[in-house]
């Protein structure tokens, strides 16, 4: 496990202590306005914690948004655990209600098409999660985290930009670290949830403590006939963890099964939807379907009561996902990902006192199996091919962060990454193009954080970061439906790993108790980047620019009413030298905005929770040729009411998406803007007993 979970654990009794205070003054914050600080204990604001040695995420001298699994309690997941950023201050968290996909989340104006995750390195318990070359999902380095239910995280770590060198691949715009709970974490429970379209969960929780050893399990149902006419969701998703402390270290180990197969609506034209030629919930031409199946096995070891010492990790996973995507009248591009994937991490953190800190590590991991999108006619597979590839990918990387306070105000922190790429692909389509890839790339990180009094932290840094070359770039190409051939294809073996440098100032201020305010400003050069141009088309666009800045506001009105409100721009996002006949912007919205308000108190011998949220997003340019045309705004309410009475836990909640062609997801084409129509209100209740 990486660091925070090693400060978890060192926080034990104070967490305790403060959960004790917590259910006397029956109190909580929001969470999405914590951006920076040690917890979200009832009625305590956010502590300044980049000051500290320690290789926690809240340490390092850049944005960092918590989300504990309290706050998690308090939002509208539903079927999309995407859901769990709506309150991150600049993140679009994309609900593309088409299945399970891929999770929708982007962040600095990345992943501008593309709404699977790619470019933010998300890792789970020390696993990484992006898929490299997918073709069974949305390109490459999609994030698939359906196996994950709001009952099985503890925290979630958003770290915006590439300033963490404990993170490689896809770590661009930034990462995510998610660590799950222990089973000495949550009472046992069973929960049963019902919402508009058919959509019913049912959850069982099991959680205990015996003879010093730590067992959480979750199984999870959830069904779900969708918005659209051909929509439909089928997910299974089972969960065991045990941990135990044994002398000074924490050790554990997992097992996830998840189980799902999906149909779903694709995308309708907005010209024909304002025409009323077509319905918002028609099919477009033929519905689209999928399946996966997953098994994960981990294996973690960290120091139980400290910071300082040895981390290991080890995982094993079969990974099968199939998604076919409707391309015509009677066609589908079916893609297949069929691999086995191995790895581990070793690192050792050493700590001088509250002066200096140094982990260094290395960390592997080795994908193998087959990956490929097959031309389907009429539901039927044909001997026509998109890609296909046999490929056993083995990623190296040696890493190392230190921290050091040369006087109580200042801290500097430097690190670097180093990473190998070993490749052997076999392009079954163009055997002429059978390759192997053997390149590298260094990323330094560097940053300062000054606190010249205690209400205020100043914090600046420099960061590379890296996405890892696709295999349908080393190995390409035509991208149309062919038989497989002997002869064909080109080698790239000159392909480069795209980096980006990052640059970021900001700050956050306490004027009181009550009131806290971050604010950054970035600035990111990126080179060879890669969009999706249209629905399975990606392609190579050049250099591109991005500035942004962000600020968030946290106050606490009362003891019993907590308020956020944050507000992100994208100021550019740019392709320096874009293709002839194509638009300079990127698809990424200029304006995100995010507001919302907690109640909390008892009534009637329980505990009344109250939430509302908005989510706001504004200016999103699209082009057809080099014509500029924007997507229509979209707006989405949140509303959840809970209350808790003796073992009873009793929720209702609302969701409401108020523009009529309002989108989170969208693609220009020749023929106009291409949209996910939403439902204008969702409705749902659970209650969950716990014993």
């Amino acid at each position: 496990m990486f660091t925070g979970a090693a400060l978890a654990m060192s926080l034990g009794p104070l967490d305790a202590a403060l959960a004790a205070e917590t259910k006397e003054n029956s109190v909580t914050e929001l969470s999405a306005i914590q951006v920076v600080g040690e917890g979200h204990n009832a009625g305590d604001v956010p502590t300044l914690s980049r000051s500290k040695v320690s290789n926690d995420s809240e340490s390092l001298p850049a944005a960092v948004s918590t989300i504990t699994s309290e706050d998690i309690k308090t939002l509208n997941v539903d079927r999309d655990i995407s859901n769990i950023y709506r309150r991150v201050p600049g993140v679009v968290a994309n609900n593309i209600d088409q299945g399970d996909t891929g999770n929708g989340f982007r962040m600095r104006g990345f992943a501008t098409n593309g709404t699977h995750g790619a470019d933010v390195a998300v890792y789970v318990d020390g696993v990484p999660q992006n898929i490299p070359s997918s073709q069974g999902g949305a390109g490459h380095g999609p994030v698939f985290l359906e196996w994950l239910t709001p009952q099985m995280i503890k925290r979630v770590d958003v770290i915006k930009g590439p300033v963490s060198a404990l993170y490689g691949d896809q770590n661009r715009a930034g990462a995510v670290n998610i660590e799950t709970l222990d089973g000495g974490d949550v009472a046992s429970s069973i929960g049963l949830d019902v919402a508009s379209y058919d959509g019913r969960r049912a959850n069982l929780v099991l959680g205990g403590e015996h003879e010093g050893f730590e067992s959480l399990f979750v199984a999870d149902l959830y069904r779900t006939n969708g918005y659209r006419k051909a929509a439909e969701t089928n997910r299974d998703n089972y969960f065991w963890k045990l941990s135990k402390v044994i002398d000074d270290a924490k050790y554990s180990a997992r097992f996830s099964h998840y189980q799902s197969d999906f149909k779903n609506d694709g995308y309708l034209n907005l010209p024909a939807l304002r025409a009323g030629t077509i319905s918002r919930r028609d099919t477009d031409n033929l519905y689209g379907y999928g399946d996966a199946n997953r098994n994960t096995y981990v294996f973690n070891r960290a120091p139980a009561y400290e910071e300082a010492g040895l981390y290991y990790t080890a995982y094993y996973e079969n990974f099968k996902r199939t998604r076919a995507i409707a391309n015509g009248s009677n066609t589908h591009n079916y893609g297949k990902d069929d691999r086995d994937i191995y790895g581990g991490r070793m690192a050792y953190n050493f700590v001088y006192e509250d002066k200096a800190a140094l982990m260094v590590g290395a960390d592997v991991r080795r994908d193998i199996g087959d990956a490929y999108r097959q031309q389907y006619r009429n539901f039927e597979p044909t001997q026509n091919f998109y890609y296909d590839f046999d490929m056993d990918l083995i990623t190296y990387g040696v890493f190392a962060q230190g921290q050091y306070k040369p006087v109580d105000s200042l801290k500097l922190l430097a690190g670097i990454r180093y990473d190998r790429f070993d490749y052997d692909i076999d392009n079954l389509k163009f055997r002429n193009a059978d390759t192997g890839y053997h390149r590298s790339v260094t990323t330094p990180k560097l940053g300062l954080v000054w606190t010249p009094i205690d209400q205020l932290e100043l914090f600046t840094n420099f960061a590379e970061g890296f996405r890892s070359p696709a295999a349908e770039y080393i190995s390409s190409g035509s991208g149309s439906a062919l038989p497989l051939s002997d002869t064909g294809g080109q080698i790239n073996s000159s392909v480069r790993p795209s980096k980006v440098k990052s640059y970021d100032i900001g700050f956050t201020v306490r004027p009181t108790e009550r009131l806290s305010n971050t604010t950054e400003f970035y600035y990111i050069e990126n080179d060879s980047e890669t969009v999706q141009t249209s629905p399975g088309i990606y392609e190579q666009v050049g250099d591109t620019t991005r500035r942004g800045a962000e600020t968030s506001f946290n106050y606490q009105a009362t003891s019993t009413i907590s308020t956020y409100i944050s507000y992100g721009r994208i100021i550019d996002a740019v392709i320096n030298n874009p293709p002839p006949g194509t638009g300079a912007l990127l698809v990424v919205p200029e304006h995100t905005y995010k507001a919302g308000v907690q109640y909390r108190d008892g009534f009637m011998g329980g505990q009344l929770t109250l939430n509302a949220d908005v989510y706001h997003l504004d200016g999103i340019p699209y082009y057809i040729g080099t014509q500029k045309h924007e997507m229509p705004p979209y707006t989405r309410y949140d509303l959840r009411a809970s209350y808790d009475y003796q073992d009873y836990q009793f929720s209702v909640f609302g969701t409401f998406q108020p523009h009529r062609y309002g989108t989170e997801v969208a693609y220009g084409t020749n023929s106009g803007l291409v949209i996910v129509p939403q439902p204008s209100t969702t409705l749902g209740a659970s209650v969950r007993y716990f014993f």
